[in-house]
């Protein structure tokens, strides 16, 4: 995809809105993830928070340091240079997961219409590496871009009422993590003992945009004793 050009647009008093792009493209969320990393390596007095997107960056700022004017400014010209990919080494984090059954109850039938055995899905879903292209739905939720385009799945119709904390599923050509109870309407594969989300922890989402996630697959014996180390 051809990158287009910065749009800047407000998003609050305190928060402009910088689009580098439309949609789900990796390319463009690589570019929104490198711009990110360079304003927080320059770390300006006003700036309060960064929030990427799959194609924008939310960049929040204090008025006292910084005026809205001066603010887009500087973005403008920042995000206008070349976007190199962020700098120094990217966080790998492995999710153990168990795949099919009660920890993933959608495995069979969505391997019957992908035309593929529910270890061979399970298999290639595990074998892939992904990028959290963001953060977001819930506080937690990683949607996690890599996904092999012929796993895309369709989202149930009607979404369940009720999602286990850390299951896994595909939405479209997405993969994702729900780190908290919740309704969802996602394909559920699988589901990681690991908790996504810890308010008392800093920071309190596990899985932060730009890192590498590397899924490993596991049985009920090791979910059980992961689980209880939570």
């Amino acid at each position: 995809m051809t990158a287009v050009a910065p749009r800047i647009e407000p998003l609050a008093d305190d928060a402009w809105l910088v689009t580098l792009g439309a949609g789900a493209d990796p390319a463009t969320n690589r570019r929104v993830h490198g711009l990110a990393a360079r304003i927080g390596a320059a770390a300006p007095e006003w700036l309060v928070d960064l929030v990427p997107a799959h194609s924008s960056l939310a960049v929040f700022f204090d008025p006292a340091h910084g005026s809205a004017g001066g603010v887009r400014a500087w973005l403008l010209a920042v995000a206008a240079e070349p976007h190199a990919l962020p700098t120094g080494e990217v966080r790998v984090v492995e999710v153990p997961v168990a795949y099919g059954g009660d920890f993933g109850p959608d495995l069979e039938p969505a391997a019957a219409r992908l035309g593929l055995d529910p270890d061979e899905l399970a298999a290639a879903h595990a074998g892939a590496e992904y990028t959290v292209a963001m953060v977001g739905f819930a506080p937690g939720f990683p949607y996690l871009s890599g996904l092999d385009p012929c796993l895309a799945l369709e989202r149930h119709s009607t979404p369940r009422t009720r999602v286990p904390a850390g299951s896994v599923g595909i939405g479209g050509a997405q993969t994702g993590i729900y780190p908290r109870e919740g309704p969802g309407g996602w394909q559920l594969l699988g589901r990681t003992p690991l908790r996504l989300f810890d308010p008392g922890a800093d920071p309190p989402a596990l899985l932060q945009p730009g890192d590498t996630v590397r899924f490993r697959r596991i049985d009920a014996t090791e979910f059980a004793r992961l689980e209880a180390r939570q």
